[in-house]
């Protein structure tokens, strides 16, 4: 098991820090409006106020944890999550056996990659009239623009390791007699692992990005819609503590993501195990 490094955990922390210096020292000099760029302990104290859950007896006894709180971070990041694994399994599930099918079967490649080609530059974001016209507001239109997000990520990857195989595994496979399903389940589709598994990890990253914008129009909760309800009523800090949310949240599937990866190509030289 890989030992953490906290030398090069360290290292990684010196910019943010020194960012996070020049930020707060062009705070507390005045040297920026702060209803534009609020200070970082500003923007701490609205992330706190964002995360913490709202206290009953604050509101009744007119305290001032009863507009200092609302709690609204953790089902906002919810709302944001469930939608993310939701479309993202559906792109997934459909661009896998196509991508493989594509890989692996040279006429279907060519009958279906050129339409795929027209597709795959148009953004999601480009989607979103028709996802409101076909879908209306709320989940669907949302979950409909992350799976497209995650589709073509998913189906390229597929695609090229199944028709990057190297020849040598191919025509070992051949000569020891090995039939056309066979070569496909114990040569191609384990050969094309590394390269499906990495766009399981851009399609993702993918979502993510596009649940952001999913929700600033289709929807009424999650990280997108607080950020833009914040920008409606000025308030910059709870707009950058979004910000620092959608990125520990971003961070945290990544990370998670690469060490499912290290986990299922342990076989693979170069993995340390």
């Amino acid at each position: 098991m890989t030992k953490f490094n906290w030398r090069s955990f360290g290292t990684g922390l010196v910019v943010p820090l020194v960012l996070i210096a020049l930020w707060h020292t062009s705070a507390a000099l005045g040297w920026v409006n702060p209803h534009v760029l609020p200070s970082p302990l500003a923007v701490v104290q609205r992330w706190v106020a964002y995360l913490l859950p709202q206290i009953p007896f604050a509101e009744a006894t007119g305290s001032w944890l009863a507009w200092a709180v609302s709690g609204e971070l953790i089902v906002d990041s919810i709302g944001s999550m469930v939608r993310v694994v939701s479309g993202f399994l559906i792109g997934a599930a459909l661009a896998l056996p196509l991508g493989l099918i594509m890989g692996a079967s040279p006429r279907i490649y060519a009958l279906l990659n050129p339409l795929a080609q027209v597709l795959r530059p148009i953004p999601p974001i480009a989607y979103i009239p028709l996802a409101i016209l076909w879908f209306g507001l709320g989940n669907p239109p949302a979950i409909f623009l992350i799976a497209i997000g995650a589709f073509f990520p998913v189906l390229i990857n597929t695609i090229a390791g199944v028709r990057q195989v190297d020849g040598i595994y191919i025509r070992a496979a051949r000569n020891l007699g090995a039939n056309q399903r066979t070569m496909f389940l114990r040569v191609m589709l384990p050969a094309a692992v590394p390269y499906i598994l990495s766009g399981v990890r851009i399609g993702i990253g993918t979502a993510f990005i596009v649940v952001i914008v999913s929700e600033m129009i289709a929807v009424n909760n999650g990280l997108g819609f607080r950020i833009l309800e914040a920008r409606e009523y000025f308030w910059s800090d709870k707009i950058i503590a979004g910000m620092i949310s959608i990125g520990m949240l971003g961070l945290a599937i990544d990370m998670g993501v690469n060490k499912l990866n290290n986990y299922l190509l342990r076989w693979h030289r170069g993995l340390e195990h």
